[in-house]
């Protein structure tokens, strides 16, 4: 129990560090060999300027399948082959225009083939032609969008665990105060 309510003002000083804009995919934690909707998104972090090209290229062993529509802006997809064989190798996102403190959003449906990390290549253009290059390592200022794809979700870690035995405990103790409640109860009835 100690260790929960340990772990609270953790958590409130790592959750705010998470929330400085970066490019990401969402979720970032997903079953490998299993499809289903991601979503890009791209934030305006500079002044004065729009964003109004998103291009990103997807790791290999990652497939996408189809695509949300995104109102406003145009999808120009390359791809490898045709049909059941075709494999998407980049998408790029233009024609609108997102200002700043907002985010460029795409969906998407897609699969990763295997377990392991995906990392994402993206490519932000703003209307007064900078370019941010989001492809770098995790501590930089323009970190790649990863993708963690595990063979399972929940069960088996450290912290399900804790928190298992937490509600065990916390049960035992309300069945026990519920069975005392009782007898006393029973008691002050025969008085």
């Amino acid at each position: 129990m100690k260790k929960l309510i340990a772990l609270v003002p953790f958590a409130a000083l790592v959750l705010p560090a998470a929330a400085f804009a970066h490019a990401n995919v969402s979720p970032p934690v997903a079953l490998a060999k299993v499809s289903q909707v991601y979503t890009l998104a791209v934030p305006t972090e500079k002044d004065n300027a729009s964003t109004t090209r998103v291009e990103m290229t997807p790791p290999s062993g990652f497939s996408i399948d189809s695509f949300v529509p995104s109102p406003g802006w145009t999808r120009e997809v390359q791809q490898t082959g045709s049909g059941e064989d075709a494999v998407i190798t980049r998408v790029t996102w233009s024609g609108a225009q997102v200002p700043t403190g907002e985010d460029a959003a795409f969906s998407f449906l897609g699969r990763p083939s295997a377990t392991g990390t995906y990392t994402f290549k993206v490519r932000q253009t703003y209307s007064d032609g900078s370019v941010v290059d989001w492809s770098g390592g995790e501590s930089s200022d323009t970190p790649a969008p990863t993708l963690d794809a595990r063979s399972s979700l929940g069960g088996g870690g450290s912290g399900s665990d804790t928190l298992a035995i937490v509600a065990l405990v916390v049960g035992a103790v309300g069945i026990i105060l519920g069975g005392i409640a009782l007898v006393a109860g029973g008691r002050r009835a025969l008085a």
